[in-house]
C-alpha cells in the first residue's frame, strides 16, 4: 500500500508525461510505455526542472542560500557549505522546494504551500509549466521528509521501504542508491508518488545503519505524544508540520557518523594511556603493601614469576590491578584495570584512561606511605603509544601464530566459544542506554522496545557478518533471540 495519497490524474487531463496529449490517449494503461521508459523520461524531466530553478534561485536568492543552509542545519554555525559537498543532495532539494523564512512555525497549512523558491518560480512560469513540472513541484510541496527503513533491494532497479514514523510500505524505482542499500538500512529521504510509480524525490547521502533506529523510535513517540489527544495516528500532515524536530534527529545521527571513533574501557572512559612512575625504599615492602589490589589472586600466584637475588630479597615483580565482577559486563568474575611493575628502586604503573590513573595513584601512595614516592605521569593517546612503540614483527607473528594453535586445540577453542556466548548471551540482562536504561528483556515487552532492540540485534549481526578475522570465535547471536522469543528477520 502507498505510504501517502497520491495526486489523481483524470482521464481527460493532460498527460503528465508532457506530451501535451490527454492522460487517456497517451499513458493511459492500454498505451503505457514500459516502466523503464517512463521513469527515464520524468527522470530527464526532473533533472531539467531543477537545472532551470536552480539558475532561477541563484538570479533571485543568491544572497539568501547561506540562511536556507543554516535553517536547513538548524544552526547559527554549520560547516561551512563548500565543504559539505555531499549534504547537497538533501540540501538543494529542501531549498529550492520547501525552504521559507516566512513559514508560521505553528501553521497546519502553510506546510503544504511549498518553499518561497518555489512558489515565486511557479509565478514567474506558470505559463510554460508542463503537468508534469506542475506534479514535481506539488510533489515537493505535499510529500514529508520521513525515516525509511530498507526492507529489500534489486541493486541498480528498485527498493521497498517501510516508512518508520507513519508505516506503509512502498515499492520504489532507485536505479543508483539500490546499488548500496541493504535490508536494515535507514534512509532519510522524501517520496514522491508518479502515475505508475514511486521515487526518492530526494534523500540524504548516507545509509543510516539499523542501530540508530532507535533514535527514530524516540522521536515516532514524542511526535505520537504531540498528537494523543487527537485520538489518531501519525500521519503525512503531522511529519510536514514537525519537519524541523525530524530533520533535528536526522542532523544529529548525521554529525554522530561523522564523529571521530571515540574508544572507551569497559569503565565508558575514553581510552588515554597513563604511565605512572613511583621512586620506592624497597621491593619486598612495595609489594607487600600492594599484592591486596589484585583482588582474586593469592600472595603466591603473584610471586610465581618474580625475580629475586642472590640473597632472596625481591628484584622484580608484575602484577595486575584487579577489581571484582565488570559494571558492563555482568558476567564476569572479575575486571583488569591496570598494571603493575615493581623493579629494584622503581615502581611502574599502567592504566588506560585519566580516572583510572588518579584511583590508582591515590591506591600506592595510600598504601606505600613514606616508602614511595611519584615522580611522574606521562599520558598518551593511542595513536601516540603506536607512534612511540617499536614494532616488533618476530613478536607479532609469534603472538599469532600462540593464538592459532591454541585455537587449533578443540578442548582449548571449546571453551573460548562457551565463554564468548555466556558473556554474549548476558546481554539481556544488562540495562542499555537506548534502550532508556532498561534491558533488553525488559524492552521487548512493548512493541516499541521490542523494535528497538530487533534494530540492535540487527547492527550486531551486520557488523559480525563483517568481522572476516582469521580464527575468529564467533557469537551465537540467533541464542539471544530465542532468549527473548524473537523471530529471526526473514531475508
Amino acid at each position: 500500500m502507498p505510504l501517502h495519497a497520491r495526486a489523481k490524474i483524470g482521464r481527460n487531463d493532460p498527460c503528465p508525461c508532457g506530451s501535451g496529449r490527454k492522460y487517456k490517449h497517451c499513458c493511459i494503461p492500454s498505451h503505457t510505455p514500459s516502466i523503464d521508459t517512463l521513469w527515464a523520461r520524468q527522470h530527464e524531466d526532473y533533472a531539467r526542472l531543477t537545472r532551470e530553478m536552480t539558475r532561477f534561485a541563484e538570479r533571485k536568492f543568491e544572497k539568501q542560500i547561506y540562511d536556507a543552509w543554516q535553517d536547513f542545519n538548524l544552526s547559527d554555525i554549520p560547516e561551512l557549505l563548500e565543504q559539505s559537498s555531499d549534504e547537497l543532495q538533501v540540501f538543494m532539494p529542501y531549498f529550492l522546494f520547501q525552504w521559507d523564512p516566512d513559514r508560521p512555525s505553528r501553521s497546519k497549512t502553510a506546510h503544504r504551500r511549498g518553499g518561497v523558491v518555489a512558489r515565486w518560480y511557479m509565478l514567474e512560469k506558470s505559463k510554460q509549466l508542463t503537468a508534469m513540472e506542475r506534479l514535481f513541484l506539488d510533489q515537493a510541496a505535499t510529500q514529508p521528509m520521513s525515516f525509511y527503513e530498507v526492507l529489500w533491494s534489486v541493486p541498480g532497479d528498485r527498493v521497498a521501504v517501510r516508512d518508520v514514523l507513519i508505516g506503509g510500505v512502498a515499492e520504489v524505482i532507485e536505479r543508483s542508491g539500490s546499488r548500496t542499500m541493504r535490508s536494515g538500512d535507514l534512509i532519510y529521504a522524501q517520496l514522491w508518488y508518479q502515475p505508475e510509480f514511486a521515487v526518492f524525490g530526494s534523500t540524504a547521502p548516507l545509509a543510516i545503519p539499523p542501530d540508530k533506529k532507535v533514535e527514530v523510535i524516540e522521536l515516532r513517540k514524542k511526535l505520537r505524544k504531540k498528537i494523543a489527544k487527537q485520538n489518531r495516528n501519525l500521519n503525512a500532515d503531522d511529519l510536514l508540520r514537525y519537519s524541523a524536530t525530524i530533520r533535528a534527529i536526522y542532523l544529529d545521527i548525521r554529525d554522530a557518523l561523522h564523529a571521530p571513533l571515540r574508544l572507551a574501557n569497559t569503565d565508558g572512559d575514553p581510552l588515554i594511556f597513563h604511565t605512572l612512575t613511583f621512586r620506592i625504599e624497597s621491593a619486598d615492602a612495595a609489594f607487600e603493601a600492594l599484592a591486596p589490589l589484585a583482588v582474586g589472586r593469592s600472595r603466591e600466584e603473584l610471586l610465581d614469576d618474580a625475580e629475586r637475588d642472590e640473597s632472596g630479597k625481591l628484584r622484580s615483580v608484575d602484577f595486575d590491578w584487579i577489581r571484582e565482577g565488570n559494571r558492563k559486563f555482568k558476567s564476569w568474575d572479575n575486571t583488569i584495570l591496570g598494571h603493575i611493575k615493581i623493579s629494584a628502586k622503581r615502581l611502574i604503573a599502567e592504566v588506560n584512561s585519566e580516572n583510572r590513573a588518579k584511583r590508582l595513584r591515590k591506591e600506592i601512595e595510600k598504601r606505600l606511605g613514606s616508602i614511595g614516592v611519584h615522580q611522574s605521569t606521562v599520558a598518551q593517546t593511542l595513536e601516540q603509544l603506536r607512534k612511540n612503540t617499536p614494532q616488533d614483527s618476530e613478536e607479532a607473528e609469534l603472538h599469532e601464530a600462540e593464538m592459532g594453535a591454541l585455537l587449533a586445540d578443540p578442548e582449548a577453542r571449546k571453551f573460548l566459544q562457551a565463554t564468548t556466548q555466556k558473556q554474549t548471551e548476558s546481554w539481556v540482562h544488562e540495562k542499555i542506554p537506548a534502550l532508556g536504561g532498561r534491558t533488553p528483556i525488559e524492552a521487548v515487552r512493548d512493541p516499541d522496545g521490542k523494535e528497538a532492540v530487533e534494530a540492535l540485534l540487527a547492527h550486531w549481526e551486520r557488523h559480525d557478518e563483517n568481522d572476516v578475522s582469521p580464527n575468529l570465535i564467533r557469537p551465537d547471536i540467533s541464542a539471544i533471540r530465542r532468549l527473548l522469543n524473537l523471530a529471526h528477520p526473514v531475508s
